[in-house]
């Protein structure tokens, strides 16, 4: 090896300033440490207190370890923030640094590799996407939600059908919750295929808060005792189907709302997937004059995963 050095020069040329960015890298990693924490277990970590990870747990440990704490989720490292001061630090003094939003497997998957909003990383994609929800989405959710109406007086009149019998509040909550949710995103008076919607909806709920092995330790991915990723496949699948099916009606109405001469739109109600097809259509993106022109093409899984995001905050 001394030989091979003393007889290549320029190998010392290159050799030594890599060596001394390495030394330079561990002595910065060795100034910053993690803050305090409990002492976690060889490759698991903490992963055995994930039944402390309760507000009510999280209070108990940030009284033990402080405001600022550490805990070591297998690969993962994640730190708890309980103190308004921190909070603050991290909520608004260094927003930006915080700001993208953490994602399991299941939430990468299900929202098609982030093309939605809320999961996207902060950057040009993201405020392209945050202007589309409210210059052309949300600022003219008032008016066509107008139908909505109609919903809340169907469940006004079901209460006082049965005047003087048990009501159950909860369940009719959540059938005109449902019935909102479906007809203000694709426009269904009859709610044909509600319910297979709505189970779709259900079940991504349920996945969206899962984790899986591969969440905490990538490398043990290809273990899955739970199945979730058989479910994660099905659960897309449907949606795929359904929207799929949703997105292809609405275009073939659009064509044949343009090929017939002289019909009237003046009454005619659009809904969420007639608005983002109007900015997935060529022609849309040809005659845009605002500044999203060109910035951001929408696809069809941009379409899917906006829905599912409206869909659960509604």
């Amino acid at each position: 090896m001394e030989s091979a050095l003393q007889s290549s020069p320029m190998l010392l040329f290159f050799v030594l300033p890599l060596l001394f960015l390495l030394g330079i890298l561990v002595r910065t990693r060795r100034k910053h440490p993690y803050p305090p924490g409990p002492k976690g277990l060889p490759v698991i970590g903490n992963m055995s207190m994930m039944d402390q990870l309760t507000p009510r747990g999280l209070a108990r440990l940030a009284k033990q370890y402080g405001g600022l704490f550490h805990l070591k989720m297998g690969t993962m490292h994640m730190v708890a923030v309980s103190t308004p001061e921190m909070a603050r630090q991290v909520l608004q003094v260094q927003d930006n640094n915080f700001s993208n939003r953490p994602a399991t497997v299941a939430i990468r998957y299900l929202t098609y590799d982030r093309a939605d909003m809320v999961f996207a990383h902060y950057g040009p994609f993201w405020r392209q996407m945050r202007k589309l929800f409210v210059v052309k989405l949300f600022s003219k959710r008032a008016t066509s939600w107008l139908s909505v109406r109609d919903e809340v007086e169907s469940a006004v009149r079901t209460v006082v059908d049965k005047a003087g019998s048990v009501v159950n509040i909860g369940d009719l909550a959540v059938t005109l919750t449902m019935s909102i949710t479906f007809r203000a995103a694709f426009g269904s008076v009859s709610h044909e295929g509600q319910d297979e919607f709505m189970a779709i909806l259900r079940e991504f709920s349920k996945l969206f808060s899962s984790f899986t092995i591969a969440d905490f330790i990538p490398w043990l991915g290809w273990i899955d005792p739970q199945g979730p990723n058989k479910r994660l496949v099905k659960v897309r699948k449907s949606l795929d189907g359904f929207i799929d099916n949703v997105i292809d009606d609405h275009m073939m109405k659009d064509v044949k709302k343009k090929n017939s001469k002289g019909a009237d739109d003046t009454d005619s109600e659009t809904d969420m997937v007639d608005d983002l097809l109007a900015l997935y259509s060529e022609d849309a993106k040809q005659s845009e004059s605002d500044d999203l022109q060109g910035s951001i093409n929408l696809t069809r899984d941009n379409i899917k995963a906006i829905i599912m995001v409206h869909d659960r905050k509604i």
